[in-house]
């Protein structure tokens, strides 16, 4: 599914020379059984090469990973797991920890059972630390892995800190997951007290009225219906998840493909609870033919009175998965069929900015409004305090790209966890100043993205196209 857009190879090189002075050594841990993101210590400035490493694992694995963050002096808690239920429950889960024997710090996946007394979200088995100054936070995390063979490319880095923490991601092949694609949404009982969605087929469209977004500084968030192996969440899991979305006070919800059930079961779940979605067609690498199944999906579904948007493809001109013309004409052939059902909304595709401004005679004419994805983190002269200015000054080019039409941010955020892309650096902290920055500069009209961390994707580039999930940041 989609993932923010990414420019970069493997292995990442930094363009700033190195001393005549002997090179500095580092701190790695001893090679991983696992592929978990390596964590090179760097003690003094100086230009670093991280060899390249391979690790194959066989079967499916959960293990503990590392995540950092830096922090100000004082108590700190972070990590845990996070869940949300919508009744008394009991939870019995794995999470990550730490263990201390004869000074050696030693990280480990343990088991424990929890009662939630009640609806709400808990955070499991948190981790708290405690510093005198401003430090670097490294702490483990679950991680789960399929069987594959994974890489981490040659890094060569410049470091400029002392004792600086740098996270190497390997990167696979992405897991197929067969039954994914297509597939209803495995059945299953449950004792959750989730409200009961109406079923009656309709196929009058209806339009939102006047134009997308809101008046105020919150809209929409990116939904993926995938557990953190790749396979389809249940309905009852999707249930809660919407109802999570609704309570943190956005109105509606950014859906990517047909995938898992989802327009039946993310539909229902709306319905439910009051939200608006904003539906998509994926086309993927295989190209505009077998897209064209979505589309047939969309309209035996035919719950068009939930939609407010369709978007017609994401980022599939920047991936190279079609040439603007192919997908301007799916575009054309969509609006007919949906409006053939009953569908009397707008209409778009969404690709990152310089895209669009590259092909504008050539999609203009054939959207409703103008979809674009914005994201400060993958342009390296923006820090997380310029996210919302820099979201806002882009937002309004696309205002002026089509004559008549508006534009729409349908994909922004920052992510949590991963490496720097120049000074824009990723981490807890700077996704809550960046999301902040946004939310207040130009969230009436941005999608954010996403709701949790995508573990089903690859790390990619910097190492970060797992941890955007942002919904704790909301509410």
């Amino acid at each position: 599914m989609a993932a923010p857009p990414t420019s970069s190879s493997a292995s990442s090189t930094s363009t700033s020379t190195s001393t005549s002075s002997p090179a500095p050594t580092s701190t790695t841990c001893p090679p991983a059984t696992v592929p978990t993101p390596l964590a090179t210590t760097c003690p003094t400035p100086g230009v670093y090469t991280i060899p390249a490493t391979t690790v194959t694992i066989t079967e499916s694995t959960t293990v503990c990973a590392a995540t950092g963050t830096s922090i100000p002096s004082g108590t700190h808690t972070a990590g845990g797991v996070t869940t949300t239920v919508t009744e008394s429950t009991t939870v019995t889960c794995p999470y990550a920890t730490t263990t201390t024997s004869e000074g050696v710090v030693t990280s480990t996946i343990l088991t424990t059972t929890y009662v939630c007394p009640s609806a709400g979200t808990y955070t499991i088995a948190p981790l708290t630390t405690t510093c005198s100054t401003e430090t670097f936070w490294v702490y483990p995390t679950p991680a789960s892995y399929a069987p594959g063979t994974y890489t981490q490319a040659e890094v060569v880095t410049t470091i400029t800190e002392t004792d600086y923490v740098v996270f190497c991601p390997y990167t696979s092949p992405a897991p197929v997951v067969a039954s994914t694609t297509w597939a209803p949404a495995p059945v299953v009982s449950t004792t959750s007290a989730a409200p009961v969605a109406t079923t009656s087929k309709s196929s009058s469209g209806s339009s939102s009225g006047g134009e997308l977004g809101s008046s105020g500084n919150q809209w929409a968030i990116t939904y993926s219906p995938y557990e953190n192996s790749g396979s389809c969440k249940a309905a009852s899991e999707v249930m809660s998840d919407i109802k999570v979305i609704a309570g943190k006070g956005f109105t509606s919800v950014r859906v990517y493909s047909t995938d898992c059930s989802g327009l039946q079961n993310i539909g229902a779940a709306c319905e439910a609870y009051g939200l608006k979605m904003i539906i998509g067609i994926f086309i993927s690498e295989t190209g505009i033919s077998a897209a064209s199944e979505q589309v047939t999906e969309i309209v035996s579904w035919g719950k068009f009175e939930l939609v407010e948007l369709i978007v017609i493809g994401n980022e599939c001109v920047f991936s190279g998965y079609a040439t603007a013309s192919e997908l301007a004409s799916f575009i054309s052939s969509c609006k007919s069929t949906f409006s053939s059902a009953g569908y009397s909304g707008p209409c778009t595709t969404t690709e990152p900015l310089n895209i669009w401004q590259e092909n504008v005679e050539v999609l203009c004419e054939v959207v409703d409004v103008v979809g674009c994805n914005i994201h400060p983190f993958f342009n390296g002269d923006i820090d997380a305090s310029s996210a919302g200015s820099f979201v806002a000054s882009q937002l309004a080019l696309v205002d002026g790209l089509c004559s008549g039409k508006y534009g729409v941010n349908l994909e922004t955020g920052w992510p949590s966890f991963g490496q720097c892309n120049g000074v824009a650096c990723p981490g807890a902290s700077e996704q809550a100043t960046a999301i902040k920055s946004i939310t207040e500069a130009a969230g009436g009209k941005s999608v954010m993205f996403s709701y949790v961390d995508d573990y089903w994707k690859e790390p990619g580039a910097f190492g970060c196209e797992q941890s955007w999930g942002a919904i704790q940041l909301f509410g």
